[in-house]
């Protein structure tokens, strides 16, 4: 159930889920009398140790143990590293770097030990943040036996420069392209030969593109889909237990992402119908001038057809020149009401800001906003 969050979103007292740290701190406490004497609530005046600064605290020195208790393990011997890029929610490039070795029992054994940002991935900052990785434990690049890279596209091939470096060091250093990565571009290579699911994976990213491509389209798809999960709820078509219903997205798969294909497929079947309810809004009200856009960048330009689309989009920006205003206005209040905006009185007197007006030139706030600038604007398309 937790994961790996190890502080929750909402940490009070009366959260159901407070994160890792104070869960199993609230766990070690039923069970040994002699901490639940000094946690949470028991704890001497204000001293509860749990605010977030001091969790970060904790985990960087639970971290570095952990790491240096992984590098004594290997007790100086050889070893191979595993690293692999990727961009973290704040899209800064980041480098994961994982150990390999074999352990007094004769066991191959894998750690992972630390994430490393990188300003860029030139072969010059990811030599650099291995160095300094690897002086941070003792450890050194004479020792390296072996370098791991997945070698696919979005690595930017900048660790295929980065491997001739660490062999220019150490000739020993040998390179393996991970063959789980080979297998996975094989089967999705081999897979999309064939016509019918090549169409169908281009159809489906196309589709991703739209829906995944706008943060309202992707909004009222989690909308739709809550709507229809408790109507579902309601009828006893849909069960809930712990663990169920958790709330999916139309993720694009990746070449080089192991189960992503069929991760997209299985949740494309779960959310199709809320899908069909987006493009339905999309079709009715979001594609005004889409049309003619994609038409007119193209390089082979249908004349003809362009001046038909021209027609379609003057036609759907007549109806909404006629009948858009209401709504659009209405749309309006209803965001300054919720947000506690001050709403103008739109029989009021306008002024423009920085002039006045002399009374005879007087207009109203409803004329300026509905003649002056919706009209006006949509005109301008005309």
């Amino acid at each position: 159930m937790q994961r790996l969050a190890f502080r929750g979103n909402n940490e009070f007292e009366n959260s159901s889920n407070q994160g890792n740290f104070i869960e199993l701190l609230k766990v070690l406490a039923s069970c040994n009398e002699e901490i639940n004497n000094v946690v949470l609530k028991n704890a001497p005046d204000n001293l509860k140790l749990i605010s977030p600064d001091i969790q970060k605290d904790i985990i960087n020195a639970v971290a570095f143990k952990t790491t240096k208790a992984i590098i004594t393990d290997m007790r100086d011997d050889l070893f191979s590293i595993l690293v692999d890029e990727y961009q973290n929610v704040l899209v800064k490039e980041q480098m994961e770097v994982v150990i390999r070795y074999v352990n007094r029992f004769g066991c191959v054994i894998e750690r992972f030990i630390g994430v490393l940002h990188v300003r860029d991935t030139s072969v010059a900052s990811l030599k650099k943040a291995i160095e300094s990785l690897f002086s941070s434990y003792g450890l050194s690049i004479s020792s390296l036996r072996g370098q791991g890279y997945d070698g696919a596209s979005n690595m930017r091939g900048e660790f295929n420069r980065l491997k001739s470096f660490i062999l220019k060091e150490n000739s020993c250093a040998y390179y393996i392209h991970c063959f789980a990565h080979q297998l996975q571009l094989t089967r999705v290579t081999v897979t999309k030969r064939h016509l019918s699911v090549c169409s169908l994976f281009n159809t489906v990213t196309r589709l991703c593109n739209v829906i995944g491509g706008s943060c309202k389209h992707r909004d009222m798809l989690r909308e739709k889909q809550i709507e229809k999960l408790i109507e579902g709820i309601a009828k006893g078509e849909i069960k809930t237990r712990q663990g169920l219903n958790q709330e999916l997205a139309l993720e694009r798969s990746g070449d080089t992402r192991w189960g992503s294909h069929y991760g997209m497929q299985i949740n494309l079947m779960h959310l199709f119908s809320s899908i069909i309810n987006v493009l339905e809004y999309i079709g009715e009200n979001g594609r005004i001038t889409y049309e003619l856009s994609q038409v007119l960048q193209r390089r082979d330009q249908d004349i003809v057809n362009a001046i038909n689309l021209v027609k379609v989009s003057k036609c759907r920006l007549q109806v909404i020149r006629d009948d858009g205003w209401e709504s659009l206005l209405l749309e309006v209040l209803e965001f300054c009401g919720k947000y506690d905006i001050n709403i103008i009185d739109m029989e009021g007197a306008y002024v423009a800001r920085g002039k006045s007006r002399r009374r005879s030139e007087e207009i109203t706030n409803l004329h300026h906003y509905h003649i002056e600038l919706f009209y006006f604007v949509i005109d301008m398309w005309f």
